[in-house]
């Protein structure tokens, strides 16, 4: 089973301009390969014939290209043909006009080395380690805790104010056959007010950004509005911006795995509602000829919904069962807030409030989550039974 290590880097300035190259060098090299994969389609609609642009043409082209351009031979050469191959996989998973640009100022700069024959990670102490990388040399970093198995890639990546290294390893384990509770399931509900509603009823949350955080946030989004672009003061402000935003991150990330850990341990089969988290929280601004309504209410409940993470929590729990065999489900979340789970009566009105849940027919009441991902439960147990 593959694994991965994540530990804070501590480079010298030499190596972190290095870092900083070899990201800028794999960005191009991205949007480059992007684009001539775009003119290839686009010239192969209107009817004319173009070789297939694929990894082993741009493969090709490029160590061509490495020999005329200086600028290409500093970077490693397989993080490029990595760079290459994670294009490749995007557009045949994904479409080839659906494949975001790197920006400069959007992209976070990370790189991947996929030879594990020239990565070596040796302990010098309680709190220190280092890994040797092509190009780079040795590099120091906290030792938090043992790398575990054989050790297939190394990715280099920025994140807040730090630069990370995050070691694939290949732990020698399998996924479990059958849980050690293979009659144990749980609902979930995710919602805004609360993170994460059991049907067992467990509410788990957690407040990822205090609100001196938010008032400094906003402070340092107002000043970065009226830097000038280039300027340095620009680039502290967004250096200060980056540290604040990824400690919350780290903080949800945090929350997310922690939470799927505890539901994956304790069940065999865990309920989740089907949520396409990218169409809820799409701009209601809509066009100029037909614009939207309520537009700062809707960016209001968009940003609501990210900080809490809700796809995260999603892949923090798929995860999490490959090690304790625990099946993941999704359901159509269609009026599961809305249905009394006793007597199945829908209507609007049963919403009382946002934590109120009382059935006009029944009279049912409980904690409108927990109400919703009982819901969700009992259509993923009708779907999806226990074995045995």
């Amino acid at each position: 089973m593959l694994a991965g290590f994540r530990y804070r880097l501590e480079l010298t300035n030499e190596q972190a301009e290095q870092c900083v190259e070899y990201g800028d060098i794999c960005r191009a090299v991205w949007n480059t390969a992007l684009d001539q994969r775009r003119q290839a389609v686009q010239r192969w609609l209107r009817g004319r014939a173009v070789p297939f642009c694929d990894y082993q043409l741009q493969a090709g082209q490029l160590a061509e290209a490495k020999t005329e351009e200086e600028w290409l031979k500093t970077a490693p050469s397989h993080i490029l043909q990595q760079t290459l191959r994670d294009l490749d996989r995007s557009c045949r998973d994904h479409g080839t006009f659906k494949v975001r640009w790197r920006a400069k100022h959007r992209w976070k700069p990370s790189f991947r080395f996929p030879d594990a024959r020239r990565i070596a990670v040796e302990r010098q102490g309680r709190r220190r380690g280092r890994v040797k990388l092509p190009k780079l040399g040795w590099v120091k970093f906290r030792w938090s805790r043992a790398p575990q198995g054989t050790i297939r890639s190394a990715t280099v990546s920025f994140n807040g104010r730090h630069w990370y290294v995050s070691l694939l390893c290949e732990d020698g384990e399998h996924i479990p056959e059958t849980h050690a509770v293979p009659d144990s399931v749980v609902g979930v509900d995710r919602g805004v007010a609360v993170a994460v509603a059991t049907s067992d009823g467990d509410l788990f949350d957690r407040v990822f950004q205090t609100p001196k955080e938010h008032e400094r946030e906003r402070r340092l989004r107002r000043q970065l509005s009226r830097r000038r672009k280039g300027s340095k003061n620009r680039a502290r402000t967004k250096a200060a911006l980056s540290a604040l935003t990824g400690r919350v991150r780290a903080r949800r990330a945090d929350f997310c795995t922690q939470t799927a850990s505890v539901l994956c341990a304790k069940n065999a089969l865990v309920v989740l509602e089907k949520l396409a988290t990218k169409n809820m929280t799409a701009s209601a601004k809509g066009t100029a000829l037909a614009p939207g309504r309520y537009v700062r209410q809707k960016a209001g409940l968009n940003r609501a919904i990210l900080s809490k993470g809700w796809h995260g929590f999603k892949l923090a729990c798929e995860n999490k069962a490959r090690r304790t065999g625990t099946r993941v489900v999704e359901v159509d979340p269609a009026y599961t807030s809305q249905t009394c789970h006793p007597c199945g009566h829908i209507a609007p009105e049963n919403r009382e409030s946002q934590s109120v849940f009382r059935c006009v027919a029944c009279g049912h009441q409980a904690n409108a989550d927990v109400n919703a991902a009982k819901n969700t439960l009992k259509r993923g147990w009708t779907d999806n039974p226990p074995p045995g």
